[in-house]
């Protein structure tokens, strides 16, 4: 049942503070408000990461970083009544939004408001982790992982997808490069630091599953198309996500209004491009990673 009383938010402390900081900010919120969209780009992803999975029925399921509940509900499907199905996230706005929704279908699945880095779940407490991009923001993720290893029984498995370099996925590196020339200087980016692209390395993300005690890993890519826009106005809904809630509404918080006008029209140039038969869709490249406890 998903009836637990747990917090509407969590300490902004430890070693993912800055992150559960984030998502329990504005970015949280517009995740939540925007929910059926990204849920609807995202599903080519979701269904190859839950192929992959492979849930039987009575299997126990920990769905990482689940946002506001897409793969959780899923996998409580898949489990049936005699499983378990529990999504775990930082962001207080997307774990509401996920129980919400659950006691709107009817779902068995339960959800926790935790940093799945540090919880204490229970030894041996599930037989398969999963994640839909949930999995890339720790800040010390073979630390992370092998935690999350601990709650998994000896015959347990996980089932991940994440990000490839952003140079191959388009629907970040169009409006981005489109965007930079009209910002401010940008930081460049730290390797492997926490956000969508920290496990885009496979050598180093094998790695870090092997310090983490994990077997049998297998890193596969896999791609598909991100449709940002569709229906009426198309451009519309392309530009919305992508400056609302996609990796480059991070560059413009506290932008003057005409830095985000040039951006705005730059980006609208470059998506309006990538326009067939009324939608705009730009490539999608990740991983699908496999192993065992």
């Amino acid at each position: 049942m998903n009836t637990s009383a747990t917090p509407t938010s969590i300490a902004a402390e430890g070693p993912n503070a800055d992150q559960i900081d984030y998502w329990n900010g504005l970015a949280g919120e517009r995740w939540a408000r925007y929910q059926d969209r990204l849920d609807t780009m995202l599903a080519p992803f979701a269904d190859a990461v839950l192929r992959l999975a492979a849930i039987e029925p009575g299997a126990r399921v920990m769905d990482i970083g689940c946002g506001c509940g897409a793969t959780t509900f899923e996998a409580a499907a898949k489990t049936d009544p005699s499983g378990r199905a529990l999504g775990v996230d930082i962001s207080g706005p997307m774990v509401a939004r996920a129980k919400a929704r659950a006691a709107a279908l009817g779902s068995t699945a339960e959800f926790m408001l935790a940093d799945a880095a540090s919880h204490d779940f229970g030894a041996a407490s599930f037989d398969l982790l999963i994640s839909r991009f949930g999995i890339m923001f720790f800040a010390d993720p073979a630390a992370a992982f092998a935690h999350m290893r601990q709650a998994l029984a000896p015959s347990g498995r996980v089932a991940f997808v994440c990000w490839r370099p952003m140079k191959e996925n388009g629907w970040v590196s169009v409006p981005l490069f489109a965007a930079l020339p009209h910002l401010p200087p940008q930081e460049p980016p730290v390797p492997g630091a926490p956000g969508p692209f920290a496990l885009a390395d496979r050598d180093r993300f094998s790695g870090i599953l092997k310090d983490a005690g994990y077997t049998g890993i297998e890193i596969e890519p896999f791609d598909a198309s991100l449709s940002l826009g569709r229906g009426a106005d198309p451009l519309a809904e392309a530009l919305e996500q992508t400056l609302d809630i996609g990796p480059l509404s991070r560059a413009l918080v506290d932008q003057p209004d005409n830095i985000r006008t040039r951006v705005t029209e730059a980006v609208r140039e470059a998506l309006v491009k990538h326009e067939t038969n009324g939608e705009i869709a730009l490539d999608g490249a990740v991983w699908l990673v496999s192993a065992r406890a």
